[in-house]
């Protein structure tokens, strides 16, 4: 499957008590595409852009990306994929 867009959602819960962040994410591939797939990312400690990198690192963990590039940005530009991301911050952590 070529790969032409990944959509990354995320949300983000912040845990008073402790002071930690934590957010979980859906990654959806080639969104509004023949072959549209989504995936779920579960609850995991990471706060501000952090997101970002987990969604690459779970693409090369599914086997959806095939690369040594660390840099997500930089296998998204070589590959001219179109990336969108967006957080939804202030969650409750029932909704993560």
């Amino acid at each position: 499957m070529k790969i032409k867009t990944i959509d990354v959602q995320a949300k983000e819960w912040f845990d008073k008590i402790n002071g930690n962040s934590y957010f979980s994410m859906e990654v959806t591939i080639n969104y509004g595409l023949k072959g549209q797939t989504s995936f779920y990312v579960p609850m995991q400690y990471g706060y501000g852009d952090h997101y970002r990198h987990e969604a690459f690192e779970e693409l090369k963990r599914r086997k959806l990306i095939k690369t040594d590039i660390t840099t997500p940005w930089q296998y998204y530009e070589q590959k001219k994929i179109i990336v969108r991301y967006s957080k939804q911050e202030n969650c409750l952590k029932r909704n993560l």
